[in-house]
């Protein structure tokens, strides 16, 4: 928009499309109508400055000026301002060395340590250095610092806002200074119908760029035409330029507000559930609920359907379900996902992106599948860069290369090396053959007890599951609660990530016998010792109702009941086996008699349903006793 070269940069033509642009501000209509003040006093330019003045300016305070600040008083010597804090910048004759009157230095230094930056050096220095501009605020200061320069002799400029008890905003010249005023006042007034020109009319134009480009794959170009716009205040652009930012960077980092488009009801759907999952996503457990802000004025019917939105966020009962084709395979991938087949269900939306088209204009991507509490943790960040380089709505490119699959194939992940919030510490787990997910309630599901129910909401960087919830209601006994879901070779599982801190024991009954009611049950149960090597592994395999065998592992001691197979006895698997390669090695093997498997992403996320069982102990016979210690730690 302004002619710019690598070495030149034309003041004259920037600032006569702004003081063309200028239309009276609020406050200046009141002026004007109070009388005694004329258009011509309000103008923002001023006669440029004779090479005789800046000299003098020059000779005056013993230095030369940047070059930015030069070129400017050669096109206007001084400015009026009304966007900000400060409202004038001074002719040549009028700037003078700050002197810091506030003696801000000793405050600023005080604050430095061996640690600090040298841009904290800088300005600590910078109150006695800095050279002053502005001849007019609300108590702001606008400062050129010598000290602070780059490799074209550019000073540093800072406004510091002496009412806000912040630190100055720093720009890399006077320059970038006068860019950014210049585009706050178009922000001001980018609301104002009326409000248009040349420059307003290229930005909306570089705005339905950013819609084709991002719409055809190139999403990165889209991003920076967006960007840009958004600095200008141009409708549309914040909120579409959000949407890029959600799926390139994942829900949960950070606040997506959309702007305006929210208060639009055909993206209700897409963008609000987005929105639900980030404020609960920071909300911490114990901390009093904040308010859901939707950042823009709605209507009574876009309000109360987000606050049903957020209600269904909550309890995890929204589902994300776009029409046609593309709604076809959502509803294909989140039956997938909801079994732990997080994979599957990625490769059946990515299959389908071609076929998706928004409900109107201005929504860039599916955003929606980001608030389906399912198919929000498929999309990862690596998974919404490839939606986000993927053609879609009619518009056809080059398609990118498909991200690797998540889930590692069999058990031996689980002897990883555990992060603190993912499912592979010590654990406990059991697999029913040829059933599905919601025949698990009736095999082994606590007496009376809820049926799958959903898993609970993680906030932002907490545990999926909640070992706090178990309410046991007799000492001895151990229900588990499991995520639920089914192997793609069709077994039906059931994960307990966070077992109470016991093992097999005495009253130890396990629960596949009554898992294998109609076919084979198999039971894990994997107690860590130190070093993340296991001390207790036992494996328990039925059918029909009856165990066929069993075997606890204690260190190098085996307990074994039933024809343990050869294949899966722990003196022939770990025959000549180092101790840090035991439970990847006992795992194998039950992954290879049976091909077994479990969806580390779906677990890892909190994404399959919940169950708790009946207890893994019977009740003490006559003459056992129970015994157990509470630990209460507090004043």
């Amino acid at each position: 928009m302004i002619e710019e070269t690598e070495n030149h940069f034309d003041w004259q033509q920037f600032l006569r499309r702004w003081q063309e642009e200028w239309v009276p501000g609020e406050d200046d209509v009141e002026d004007l109508a109070e009388g005694g003040t004329t258009l011509a006093d309000l103008a923002l330019a001023a006669p440029p400055a004779a090479e005789a003045e800046t000299a003098a300016a020059e000779e005056r305070l013993g230095v030369r000026l940047p070059p930015s600040y030069r070129q400017f008083l050669k096109a206007s010597n001084g400015w009026r301002l009304d966007e900000g804090s400060v409202y004038r910048l001074g002719a040549a004759h009028e700037i003078d060395w700050f002197g810091d009157p506030f003696d801000m230095t000793p405050a600023y230094r005080q604050g430095l340590t061996e640690r600090s930056t040298e841009q904290e050096v800088l300005l600590a220095g910078m109150w006695r250095r800095a050279l002053q501009l502005e001849t007019d605020s609300d108590m702001s200061y606008a400062l050129l610092d010598p000290g602070d320069t780059d490799e074209d002799g550019e000073w540093a400029l800072y406004v510091y806002k002496g009412w806000s008890g912040e630190f100055p905003d720093r720009y890399p010249s006077f320059r970038a200074y006068m860019q950014r005023m210049y585009q706050d006042f178009h922000s001001g007034r980018a609301r104002d119908p009326d409000f248009v020109n040349d420059t307003t009319r290229a930005l909306d134009a570089d705005v339905e760029r950013a819609r084709e480009e991002a719409l055809g794959g190139r999403w990165e170009t889209a991003r920076e035409l967006l960007t840009e716009a958004e600095r200008y205040g141009r409708p549309r652009a914040r909120g579409m330029r959000q949407q890029l930012d959600a799926l390139s960077h994942g829900v949960g980092h950070g606040y997506h507000g959309f702007g305006e488009l929210v208060a639009d009801p055909r993206y209700t759907g897409e963008l609000v559930p987005v929105m639900a999952v980030a404020h609960l996503w920071d909300h911490r457990p114990g901390a009093s609920p904040r308010r859901f802000v939707l950042g823009t004025e709605t209507d009574d019917g876009v309000t109360s359907a987000a606050d049903a939105i957020l209600a269904q966020v909550l309890d995890r009962t929204h589902r994300y379900a776009p029409g046609g084709a593309f709604g076809r395979a959502v509803a294909e991938a989140w039956e997938s996902a909801r079994r732990g087949d997080t994979d599957t269900a990625w490769r059946v939306i990515r299959a389908a992106l071609p076929s998706w088209s928004p409900p109107g204009p201005d929504l860039l991507a599916p955003l929606g599948l980001l608030g389906d509490p399912v198919l929000g943790p498929v999309v990862t960040r690596e998974r919404g860069l490839e939606l986000l380089a993927t053609p879609r709505a009619g518009r056809e490119g080059p398609v990118p290369d498909p991200v690797p699959d998540l889930d590692p194939p069999g058990l031996c992940w689980l002897a990883e090396t555990q992060r603190w919030n993912a499912p592979h510490g010590s654990y406990r787990c059991l697999w029913v053959e040829g059933a599905e997910p919601e025949a698990l309630p009736g095999l082994i599901g606590e007496d009376g007890g809820a049926g799958l129910t959903a898993p609970p909401v993680r906030p932002a960087g907490w545990f999926p599951y909640d070992v706090r919830k178990r309410d046991d209601s007799a000492p001895w006994e151990d229900r588990a609660v499991l995520a639920v879901g089914r192997t793609g070779s069709g077994w039906a599982f059931g994960f307990d990530t966070a077992p109470r801190p016991s093992e097999p024991g005495n009253f130890f009954v396990s629960p596949a016998a009554a898992a294998s009611y109609d076919g084979r049950a198999v039971v894990l149960w994997v107690r860590r010792g130190r070093d993340d090597t296991p001390a207790v592994f036992h494996l328990s395999v039925a059918e029909r109702g009856e165990e066929l065998y069993a075997y606890t592992l204690r260190g190098t001691d085996v307990e074994r009941t039933g024809p343990v197979p050869e294949a899966l006895d722990p003196d022939h698997v770990l025959l000549g086996v180092d101790d840090a390669d035991r439970e990847r090695c006992l795992l194998a093997a039950v992954h290879d008699e049976f091909g077994l498997s479990l969806p580390r992403h779906a677990l890892a996320e909190g994404v399959l349903p919940h169950l708790t069982t009946r207890s893994w102990n019977r009740a003490p016979r006559e003459g056992e006793f129970y015994g157990y210690v509470t630990v209460r730690l507090g004043r």
